[in-house]
């Protein structure tokens, strides 16, 4: 293990994270993790590890869940063992997802991690591609970003609002603002670098990342200071019927547009 950046004790001391209690964690194998933030995934966290477990992913890298307050047992630590979990964090403070990833990411730079690569809990992104954003990190990247929208990627069932809106909104304006073309920008499939998230200019464990903030500041501000971005090709199916989703049709997608017109007026700089 060869960590690219050590923390002081000055810089530890100024994160912002949410509390957090931590029922699973048995040590850190690999020089990389992937975090897994769910709430309430029922079957499909569990569909998604045992995905996991099929394209042998704890030999490559460890697997922390970061609960968001989930009451549905889908969380049973002893479940998550069975299925390759090394870690399991359960968010006692407040906020939303960019709380839980605040959680996540600061406990696996506190354990040495190399590079984080995220995968939602809602078993739409296909897990076989985790070994590649490894490759990506070990070669150099610092951001790695799955889509399904290039060569090689596969879009099943995205639900049409969401399809034009990630295409003729998101993406675009997150390409102008940072500099880097995008073109699949709202999901949470992707992987950052320890240096990456360590640098000052960028200072992700800030309270004000408490919803759906931090993924897109970090797509817009990355770039801007100069680290090596990347996307990927992935598979992203949804299930007919249903969308799995924590955001709502109407307020839900205005506070995305919102967040995302935010981070490419700088409103998140540190």
């Amino acid at each position: 293990m060869t960590s690219m950046s050590k923390i002081s004790p000055e810089e530890r001391a100024a994160w912002q994270v949410p509390g957090f209690d931590t029922p699973l964690w048995l040590g850190r194998e690999h020089p990389w993790c992937v975090v897994v933030p769910v709430i309430n995934e029922g079957e499909r966290i569990r569909s998604l590890l045992q995905r996991m477990q099929a394209c042998a992913i704890s030999k490559v890298a460890d697997i922390i869940l970061v609960d968001g307050g989930s009451q549905d047992g889908s969380t049973d630590p002893r479940a998550l063992k069975d299925l390759d979990a090394r870690g399991l964090l359960v968010k006692t403070g407040p906020g939303k997802l960019s709380a839980q990833l605040r959680c996540a990411y600061a406990f696996a730079l506190d354990q040495g991690y190399d590079g984080i690569v995220t995968i939602d809990g809602n078993d739409k992104d296909d897990p076989e591609a985790i070994p590649r954003f490894i490759q990506a990190l070990a070669g150099g990247v610092d951001f790695v970003q799955a889509s399904r929208f290039i060569p090689g990627g596969i879009a099943e069932n995205t639900p049409a609002f969401r399809h034009f809106a990630i295409r003729l909104i998101h993406a675009p304006c997150l390409s102008f603002a940072s500099g880097f073309q995008w073109t699949d920008t709202t999901q949470g499939f992707r992987a950052y670098s320890r240096r990456m998230l360590l640098d000052r200019r960028i200072s992700p464990f800030r309270d004000v990342f408490s919803a759906y903030e931090l993924l897109a500041y970090l797509s817009c501000k990355a770039p801007q200071v100069g680290y090596k971005c990347l996307e990927i090709p992935t598979s992203r199916k949804y299930p007919t019927g249903e969308v799995p989703t924590k955001i709502s049709s109407f307020r839900g997608n205005l506070s995305v547009l919102l967040t995302l017109l935010r981070a490419c007026c700088g409103k998140y700089d540190a």
